[in-house]
């Protein structure tokens, strides 16, 4: 059970990717005395998960509150005018953690205080506890307020720490951003299957199960992409006919590396 000593921790934001991480606390053990979450609107079923958690729910930072950890999962537009509200929950041993795409830590630090602070980029399969999390933390982070933010991050999936701030950016573009390339790649998927003469439901059933299905087998096997690749690959079979076209020099590496430089360049510029 992970434990925040006498302080709680504080949610800020009970939305999407907020609701997600407090039911992964929740499921791991984490009392819901020792949360406060606040969100001037929560949905109808967050108020619910709070009432049957014992949480306490509040619109604005409460009075007399000293946050052990200040969980920011509030969206990046909104940010500037949250911070200044919750700048009585900061004490000398709180960590703040923002999982809020573009804002960095100078930023944070402008509305809050010189803390402790950990910036995250989870994905959105943490709604199902299957995300994956890039993490930087500054260097008023201890060892055991680090792996506290872990455990805590943890409950969405694996956790990999970062060296440089910037490197949040690349992330933001590889597995941020990524589950969008896998939607849209099961898109085109089904697109193709149709115009191959499948019916456009079934074409799109058969792309959703296999792409599905490959990244759980991907999940479980010990094997990297590769080899998983080559397995499925016979040489002068039909796969080897699409890989010819896809692995082509004008197919999908220049094409991601154009993608993945764009969202990188644009996640710099949200930062800026």
């Amino acid at each position: 059970m992970l434990s925040f000593g006498s302080n709680p921790i504080v949610l800020v934001g009970a939305g999407n990717m907020g609701g997600a991480m407090l039911s992964g606390w929740l499921k791991k053990g984490v009392s819901g005395s020792s949360v406060i979450v606040i969100d001037p609107r929560p949905s109808d079923a967050m108020s619910s998960t709070l009432s049957q958690a014992g949480a306490r729910h509040c619109e604005s930072a409460p009075d007399g509150v000293t946050a052990s950890i200040l969980f920011l999962a509030v969206k990046p537009q909104l940010m500037d005018a949250v911070l200044p509200g919750l700048k009585s929950l900061v004490g000398d041993e709180t960590v703040i953690v923002s999982i809020a795409a573009g804002k960095t830590l100078s930023s944070i630090e402008g509305h809050l205080a010189q803390a402790a602070t950990v910036r995250a980029m989870p994905n959105t399969p943490a709604m199902v506890g299957r995300g994956v999390t890039g993490a930087y933390a500054n260097e008023r982070v201890s060892a055991d307020q680090r792996q506290l933010v872990e455990e805590l991050l943890k409950v969405s999936g694996p956790v990999e720490w970062v060296a440089t701030e910037g490197d949040i950016d690349a992330v933001t573009a590889v597995s941020g951003s990524g589950p969008a390339y896998v939607f849209y790649l099961v898109e085109c998927m089904a697109e193709a299957g149709r115009k191959a003469g499948l019916q456009a439901d079934l074409a799109m059933r058969l792309a959703r199960e296999t792409v599905a299905g490959a990244g759980e087998l991907l999940y479980q096997s010990s094997d990297d992409a590769s080899r998983l690749r080559q397995n499925v690959t016979s040489p002068g079979g039909t796969t080897a006919a699409a890989l010819s076209v896809l692995m082509a020099e004008d197919g999908m590496q220049p094409l991601f590396d154009k993608a993945i430089a764009a969202a990188k360049t644009r996640a710099e510029e949200l930062a800026n």
